[in-house]
């Protein structure tokens, strides 16, 4: 079955929550879905902070000033929003996601976070005992839709407001099929991306490790690598 960007569901309603952003991946996403016109709330464990935030990127080229991107604590955040997007540091990830367990039960979670180390020789995958970042963020959240997505997304490309279209491709895991379509849409308001299914899952740990890859490529070429797929 062709990708066919008319079957997706209008998500043009939905309150995107961004658990982490004030980091450069949640700003960066915060940012394309403030200038699509997405009503956007920046998280942090900081309310000062994350409202400080949420000014700054208000203030970019192309975000409409209409008030639609503000800033709050974490759990107000996850309360408040429809779709929440995981986007911390991997050496945080389960204690801010268990802490946040009550107000996201019922919300759709779409985890992008990469658990890499990383030395003299480079960028590696770190292993997890649940297999992904995104099955333990499922583990520590049972009341919650969970998904990865948005693993392979640069964050420079995402904050450069001189850059219109961004041509790539998210792999999309989960156990829901109907999430397949929600956070399809969401990567499809930020012109030239598409969302793909790409398994379960069981199947995000591999995703979740190629991000070394792609740190490997951009380092020798200088380059903002991201991933298409082909015949799709």
């Amino acid at each position: 079955m062709a990708y066919d960007a008319s079957d997706l569901p209008d998500v043009s309603g939905l309150t995107v929550g961004i658990i982490g952003g004030t980091g450069d991946q949640g700003r960066g996403l915060a940012y394309r879905f403030a200038r699509a016109g997405q009503t956007v709330l920046i998280g942090s464990r900081s309310a000062q902070r994350a409202a400080e935030s949420a000014a700054e990127i208000a203030a970019l080229p192309g975000v409409p000033a209409d008030g639609s991107v503000t800033g709050a604590d974490n759990e107000e955040v996850a309360r408040r929003s429809d779709v929440v997007i995981i986007a911390v540091p991997w050496d945080g990830h389960a204690a801010i996601v268990a802490a946040l367990a009550v107000p996201l039960a019922g919300k759709i979670v779409v985890d992008c976070v990469n658990p890499l180390g990383f030395d003299k020789q480079g960028p590696y995958a770190l292993p997890v005992p649940e297999g992904s970042a995104v099955q333990q963020a499922a583990a520590l959240l049972p009341d919650s839709r969970v998904c990865g997505a948005f693993n392979h997304v640069s964050a420079p490309l995402l904050a450069d407001p001189e850059i219109d279209r961004i041509e790539l491709d998210v792999l999309i895991c989960t156990e829901e099929r109907e999430l397949v379509g929600i956070v399809g849409a969401l990567a499809a308001r930020i012109p030239g991306m598409r969302g793909i299914y790409a398994g379960r899952l069981r199947n995000a740990h591999q995703i979740e490790a190629f991000t070394a890859n792609l740190i490997a490529i951009n380092k020798r070429y200088k380059a903002h690598a991201g991933v298409r797929v082909t015949d799709v």
